[in-house]
């Protein structure tokens, strides 16, 4: 598929499905227990849905595998990292749900998401065409 204005919103689109999907359904408690340890499995585990989420979505638009594979890697160090940060973050300052520094700590971690995917999709543009 030619990077065209369309494409780039589709696949723009594709990545936020795939990251509600990932973060808000397919989350499981060994996923969530324990977080703010920074070898954790479970989001070792979260972070690998992402990533083959990720390779699916690239893989509709026609990115080639060499890119699928090294954009996928990137993708899980980058979200393991980030969802580290938030978890030791919150756990040091023991956030709750009832805390407006809750919400701003979870807001920044779907921003730093969100950056990460206009850089993937600038990948694509730059690098699988």
């Amino acid at each position: 598929m030619p990077a065209t204005l369309g494409s780039l919103l589709l696949l723009l689109c594709l990545l936020q499905v795939k990251h509600m999907f990932a973060d808000y359904y397919l989350q499981t408690p060994k996923m969530l227990d324990g977080r703010g340890e920074y070898f954790h499995a479970g989001r070792a585990q979260h972070a690998i849905v992402h990533a083959l989420g990720s390779a699916i979505v690239f893989l509709i638009v026609g990115a080639p595998w060499s890119f699928i594979l090294v954009i996928g890697f990137l993708e899980w160090v980058i979200h393991f990292n980030i969802d580290f940060a938030k978890a030791n973050y919150s756990d040091k300052k023991q956030l709750q749900p009832d805390q407006a520094a809750f919400w701003r700590t979870a807001g920044l971690d779907q921003l730093l998401h969100n950056l990460t995917y206009v850089a993937m999709a600038w990948a694509w543009v730059e690098f699988a065409h």
